[in-house]
């Protein structure tokens, strides 16, 4: 039953449920990037380079016979998908920047100064009142 007992007291601890929100959001945020690179971002990267699909591109080592399909190197796709991740990194990059700055402007906002003391009330009390004193 030790065993149970410590992967309970494991899963429930605030870092691990920390971390599978964090997991479970940057899947989300990750189907949003893909989505922004292959429908918005592409298109006119592919308008500017002519149209060029990189996953086309393939060195045959083998024709296709009956049956049997032709064995090639797609470096084309290859290609893409580093093509991708790089705008995906920069994506990424430039959101973690936009949150930091957030961040640091958080934390030049000066906070309240903080209540006085029970001890320092109790003195101002004291002075005020000798100073309405006659």
């Amino acid at each position: 039953m030790s065993i149970i007992k410590e992967f309970k007291e494991f899963a429930v601890k605030g870092n691990v449920v920390d971390m599978a929100v964090g997991i479970i959001i940057g899947v989300a945020f990750g189907k949003i990037v893909t989505s922004f690179v292959a429908d918005v971002l592409m298109p006119p990267i592919g308008m500017l380079i002519g149209g060029v699909d990189f996953s086309n591109l393939v060195i045959t080592l083998k024709a296709a016979s009956e049956g049997v399909e032709a064995v090639a190197i797609r470096y084309g796709v290859f290609l893409q998908a580093v093509f991708d991740f790089v705008i995906v990194a920069f994506a990424v990059f430039m959101a973690v920047k936009a949150l930091n700055s957030l961040r640091k402007k958080e934390a030049e906002t000066p906070a309240a100064p903080p209540a006085p003391s029970a001890q320092e009330q109790l003195l101002m009390e004291i002075r005020d009142l000798l100073k309405n004193k006659p």
